[in-house]
C-alpha cells in the first residue's frame, strides 16, 4: 500500500474546515434556503464542536467454532452472523486494494473525512434540489457507523445509529475524525474489511472469501476479490449466488477494476482480463448450530446439542442464559470439546447396526425403538460419545405418528427430533435402568460392613417388610411387597455371584438390611438425580422404597454411565462435561472449566463394587469368586478386563447394559422414547453389543489397565455367625441374639411357616453378617394360618407391641 499522504492543512485547520463544511451540510439539509448564510454555517460549527470524540467500540460477533477432543476434526459452527475477523496480513493485496478502489479512493489522502468529498455532496445535493443525495462516506466513517450500531446497548441506540438525520452524520465525521488520530490506516482497513457484510449471508471478509469462493482471503485472486469488494455497496440486491444479483455483482466488479485501473493498482489489461474470467461462485451458506454438524458419519448433533444445553448452565459465561446464548453465538470462542472421534464414530455405527446380533434382532435407524449411548471417561467425567438412532433435527414433518396413546395425533420422535433423549433435562427424566440399579446396594451394603461373601439364602419369592398398594401384582399376604426372581432360582448366594445371576430375592432383602434410605443416598452420590415428579417424591422419603434396588427409578445413560464410571474411578465423581478447553476470540484459555470433582465413595469400597461387577459380564473377581453371568461373553468381545452390568423392567419395556473400564463407562439404554410404558419386548442383544462395541472401538489401541483388587476385609470381611431362634417366642429370640452382640428388629411382616404361629420363623440375614449388624426377626403365622395382629417395635422399649391400625411409613411404631 501507498504510504499515508500529509494534507496540505493541519490537524486544527482541517478540523475547522470540517465543522464549517459539517455546518453546511446540516443547515443545507434542515433550512435550505439559508444554506449559505454565515449564521447557519458557525451553528453547525458549534454543534460539530460540542460533539463527543470518544467511541465505545464492542467487538462485531464471531463464530464459535467447536472441535473435537483432538483440536482438529471440526464438529459444529456456532453465530449470529457468519462472522471470523482475521488480520490484514491474512488478507490478500489485491482485495485490499479493491476495497479500498471500491469504497474511497482518496482513502490514504484524507483524516478520516474527505473534505473535498463533503463540498462536492453538498453542492451536487444543493443541485438536486432534494431529488438526490451523495453522502461523501469515507471507508473510516463507514467503519464508525457499522461500529456504533454494533456497540449498541439500546434499542434506540441501534436507531441513532442507523437513522439518516444530519446529526447522525456529523457525529459520524467527529469520530472518524478522532478514530485516525489513534489507530493507522492498515489497521482501519482492517476493521473495515471484518465488519462489513457481503451478502448471502456472510459478514466480514473471512467469511465472505469462504461462503463465495471457499477459500481463506489470503487466497483470493484479482477477479474473486473485485467481485467481493464491489457486494459491500449492495449486498442484498448484489448477491452474485441468485439469478438476479449476479449481473448487479458483475456490473460492479466492473467498476472496482475500472477504480484499481485509475488509482494505478493495476494495468487495463489485468482489469480486462479480470473482467473476462468466468468466476466459479459457490454461494455455499456457512452451516450453523447443532443440526449443521460437519462430519454427519460422526452424529455429533445430540452431542452438540448436550454441550450447548451444559454451555447455558455455565455462569461463568454471562449472568442469565441469554448473556449465555448470546456469548456461544457472537463470542468468537474456540471450544474444544471431550468429545472422542474413535468412541463418538463407534456409538454413531452401534446404534444403528450390530453387527453380533441376529439379523430380526437389530434395531437400526429405522425404528421406533432408540438405541441411545453415552460414554464418559471415569476420574474426569469428560462425555466423550453421545450417539442414538435417530436423526438431530427439527424438521419433524416426515416423522410418524407418536406411539404414546395418551399422545395420540401428535408427531413422534422418530426419525428427527432435537429432544435430548439420550442425555435427559427437566421434561426427559429418562427411562427405567432395571437391575443395574442393585450396584448402589451393594455399595450401601458394603459401606455398612458387609462384604462381598455376605451370604443370604434366598427364596423363588422374598416377602418383605417393604409395603405397597394392596393387590398390586409385587403385593402378597395383604401389603407387602414380594419380588420374585425372573429364572425362579433359590439357596445360597452372595455378592458376587447373585450381582452375576442378577438375584432379585438377595438385594431386596440386602437393601431391607441396610436401610433404603442408605441406597437412595448412595445413587444420589453417584450422579443419579430423580427428574420424574413420583422418583423425587419417594426419594425425598426413601425409607419404604423397597423396590428402588431393582431399577424402578428413571434415569438416563449419560447418568448411568457416569455413575458407574465412578466406581471405576475408585469413588471419584465428577460432574459430567463435554469441554476440555474453551479459548475466547483473543486465544485466551478461559479458566474455571476443568472436571469438578469430589470423593463420593471410599475408594476400598468402589474397588470392592467394581470386583463384584466383572461377574456379570464374563469376567473373574480378584478371589475368583463369580459364579453366574447374564451377559458371559462381554469379557471376551471386549478383550480386556471389564466390570458392567443388564438391566431389564418389568414386562421388557427397556433393555439396559452399562459396561466400564478403568480408562471408559459406557451407559447403553433400548427403549420408546415416546413412550417408555411401551408394550413392546425390548431385548438384550442389540443394545449389549451396542454397548460393548462402543466401549472396545473406543479404547482400541490404548493400554489395558486392569482394576485394583479389594482388600480382604471388604472382600470375605469378619463374619460372626448369628445364633439360631427358629421356632423360639419372640422375647426369647430378641434376648439371646441381642447378647450375642447384634441389633435386633422385628419385622411387621409374617409369613407361612412349619413353626407356630407368633414364634420366629427365620432371622433376615441369615447364618452370619457383621459384628454387631442389625438382625431382623420374621414372624411365623403357622402353616397357611391367617396373619395375627401386626407385631412392631416400641421406640423407647424396643419390645414387641401389637398394632391393629397398621404402621405408616417409615416403619418406625
Amino acid at each position: 500500500m501507498r504510504k499515508r499522504e500529509h494534507g496540505l492543512l493541519p490537524n486544527a485547520a482541517s478540523l475547522l474546515l470540517c465543522g464549517l463544511l459539517a455546518g453546511l451540510v446540516v443547515a443545507a439539509a434542515a433550512f435550505p434556503a439559508v444554506a449559505m448564510s454565515g449564521l447557519a454555517a458557525k451553528a453547525g460549527a458549534d454543534t460539530f464542536e460540542n460533539l463527543p470524540t470518544d467511541i465505545d467500540v464492542l467487538p462485531s460477533p464471531q463464530i464459535s467454532y467447536v472441535y473435537a477432543s483432538d483440536g482438529k476434526t471440526l464438529l459444529a459452527m456456532m453465530y449470529d452472523e457468519n462472522r471470523r475477523d482475521v488480520p490484514l496480513t491474512d488478507v490478500a493485496d489485491v482485495m485490499r486494494k479493491a476495497i479500498v478502489a471500491a469504497e474511497d479512493n482518496r482513502f490514504y489522502e484524507h483524516r478520516g473525512v474527505d473534505v473535498k468529498g463533503v463540498a462536492r455532496a453538498f453542492v451536487a445535493n444543493q443541485n438536486a434540489g432534494g431529488q438526490t443525495e451523495q453522502g461523501a462516506s469515507t471507508l473510516t466513517m463507514q467503519y464508525v457507523r457499522q461500529a456504533i450500531s454494533y456497540s449498541a446497548k439500546t434499542p434506540q441506540d441501534v436507531v441513532d445509529a442507523t437513522d439518516k438525520t444530519p446529526t447522525r452524520k456529523l457525529r459520524e465525521m467527529k469520530y472518524a475524525i478522532d478514530l485516525e488520530k489513534k489507530l493507522n490506516k492498515d489497521q482501519i482497513l482492517e476493521r473495515y474489511l471484518n465488519i462489513a457484510a457481503y451478502g448471502h449471508g456472510a459478514y466480514g471478509i473471512f467469511a465472505a472469501s469462504h461462503v463465495y469462493f471457499e477459500k481463506d482471503p489470503k487466497d483470493l485472486t484479482l477477479p474473486e476479490a473485485a467481485l467481493i469488494a464491489g457486494l459491500v455497496k449492495a449486498p442484498g440486491t448484489s448477491d452474485p449466488a441468485t439469478t438476479d444479483g449476479l449481473p448487479r455483482a458483475l456490473e460492479r466488479q466492473k467498476y472496482v477494476l475500472n477504480q484499481m485501473v485509475a488509482m494505478k493498482y493495476i494495468s487495463q489489461q489485468q482489469a480486462d482480463e479480470a473482467a473476462a474470467v468466468k468466476l466459479n461462485i459457490i454461494g455455499k451458506r456457512t452451516p450453523e448450530g447443532c443440526e449443521s454438524v460437519q462430519k454427519p458419519e460422526l452424529g455429533a448433533g445430540f452431542y452438540c446439542d448436550y454441550l450447548r444445553r451444559w454451555w447455558m448452565d455455565q455462569k461463568i459465561f454471562g449472568e442469565d442464559q441469554y448473556q449465555r446464548a448470546n456469548r456461544l453465538r457472537a463470542g468468537g470462542y474456540t471450544v474444544i470439546s471431550s468429545l472422542d472421534v474413535a468412541t463418538q464414530t463407534a456409538a454413531a455405527k452401534y446404534a444403528q447396526d450390530q453387527p453380533n446380533v441376529g439379523k430380526n434382532e437389530k434395531i437400526r435407524i429405522g425404528n421406533q425403538n432408540a438405541v441411545m449411548l453415552a460414554a464418559v471417561e471415569p476420574g474426569t467425567g469428560r462425555v466423550t460419545a453421545i450417539a442414538t438412532n435417530r436423526v438431530f433435527s427439527n424438521d419433524n414433518s416426515h416423522n410418524g405418528g407418536n406411539t404414546n396413546p395418551d399422545k395420540r395425533g401428535q408427531k413422534g420422535n422418530y426419525p428427527n427430533t432435537t429432544v435430548p433423549i439420550i442425555t435427559g433435562d427437566k421434561d426427559i427424566p429418562g427411562y427405567q435402568a432395571g437391575s443395574t440399579f442393585k450396584m448402589f446396594t451393594a455399595v450401601a451394603a458394603l459401606e455398612a460392613g458387609l462384604p462381598l461373601a455376605t451370604t443370604i439364602n434366598t427364596e423363588k419369592q422374598f416377602q418383605s417388610t417393604f409395603r405397597v398398594e394392596p393387590g398390586s401384582p409385587a403385593s402378597c399376604n395383604g401389603p407387602w411387597y414380594c419380588p420374585k426372581n425372573a429364572g425362579g432360582q433359590s439357596g445360597p448366594y452372595n455378592m458376587w455371584t447373585a450381582f452375576g445371576s442378577s438375584i432379585n430375592t438377595f438385594f431386596v432383602p440386602l437393601e431391607q438390611q441396610v436401610g433404603a434410605d442408605k441406597v437412595v443416598d448412595v445413587a444420589k452420590r453417584l450422579g443419579i438425580q430423580f427428574n420424574a415428579a413420583e422418583d423425587a417424591k419417594y426419594a425425598a422419603n426413601p425409607k419404604g422404597w423397597g423396590a428402588f434396588t431393582l431399577g424402578v427409578s428413571a434415569t438416563t445413560p449419560l447418568q448411568l454411565a457416569n455413575a458407574y464410571g465412578t466406581l471405576a474411578a475408585d469413588g471419584l465423581y465428577c460432574d459430567p462435561t463435554p469441554i476440555l478447553e474453551v479459548r475466547d476470540n483473543n486465544g485466551k484459555k478461559v479458566d474455571g472449566l476443568d472436571p469438578k470433582c469430589k470423593q463420593v465413595v471410599d475408594k476400598e469400597v468402589a474397588r470392592a463394587a467394581v470386583d463384584m461387577a466383572r461377574c456379570p459380564v464374563g469376567d473373574q473377581s480378584a478371589t475368583g469368586k463369580c459364579g453366574g453371568a447374564t451377559a458371559g461373553y462381554a469379557r471376551k468381545y471386549v478383550g480386556r478386563p471389564l466390570a458392567g452390568k443388564s438391566g431389564t423392567t418389568d414386562s421388557e419395556k427397556s433393555a439396559t447394559f452399562v459396561a466400564m473400564t478403568k480408562q471408559l463407562a459406557v451407559g447403553g439404554f433400548l427403549t420408546d422414547p415416546d413412550w417408555p410404558e411401551t408394550n413392546k419386548d425390548m431385548k438384550h442383544p442389540q443394545i449389549n453389543y451396542a454397548t460393548l462395541g462402543t466401549l472396545k472401538d473406543g479404547l482400541a489401541g490404548k493400554p489395558v489397565v486392569p482394576f485394583v483388587a479389594p482388600t480382604k476385609d471388604k472382600s470375605m470381611g469378619k463374619l460372626v455367625e448369628i445364633p439360631s431362634v427358629k421356632c423360639a417366642p419372640v422375647d426369647q429370640a430378641k434376648s439371646r441374639i441381642t447378647r450375642a452382640g447384634f441389633t435386633v428388629t422385628v419385622s411387621p411382616a409374617q409369613i407361612a411357616s412349619t413353626c407356630p404361629a407368633g414364634t420366629v420363623a427365620r432371622t433376615e440375614p441369615g447364618g452370619a453378617t457383621v459384628k454387631g449388624g442389625p438382625v431382623s426377626l420374621i414372624i411365623s403365622k403357622g402353616p397357611g394360618a391367617p396373619a395375627p395382629p401386626y407385631l412392631g417395635t416400641d421406640p423407647g422399649t424396643g419390645d414387641g407391641v401389637r398394632d391393629d391400625t397398621g404402621c405408616p411409613l417409615p416403619w418406625v411404631c
